[in-house]
């Protein structure tokens, strides 16, 4: 049985240390998401730029971050929304196990 994560009033996690594989699972599944290795790959790459600019990224920052380390393939709006629709840089991070950004939906 899963266990219940502190949540915000967001849903995103209270404490990024609470983040795992079975937390973003259930994250997802809060989301209506079931992850594939797309979605994986692109949670860890925002948790990454978490590491490295201490924040969430809005939609505009996050699809040029992709761009440059996945391709400009998938760094495009219509790619993300595919994965996590119906905002990619709000829902991503709450399943990656991050605050919501600023300015986002």
């Amino acid at each position: 049985m899963d266990k219940a994560l502190p949540l915000d009033n967001d849903g995103h996690l209270l404490h990024l240390a609470d983040w795992s594989e079975q937390a973003a699972q259930q994250l997802a599944a809060s989301e209506n998401i079931e992850l594939s290795e797309a979605h994986w790959e692109i949670i860890y790459l925002l948790q990454e730029f978490h590491q490295r600019y201490a924040l969430s990224p809005p939609m505009r920052p996050l699809v040029k971050y992709i761009a440059q380390n996945l391709g400009k393939e998938k760094g495009r709006s219509i790619y993300l929304m595919q994965l996590f629709p119906p905002s990619p840089a709000r829902v991503a991070s709450k399943i990656a196990g991050l605050p919501r950004p600023e300015n986002c939906l």
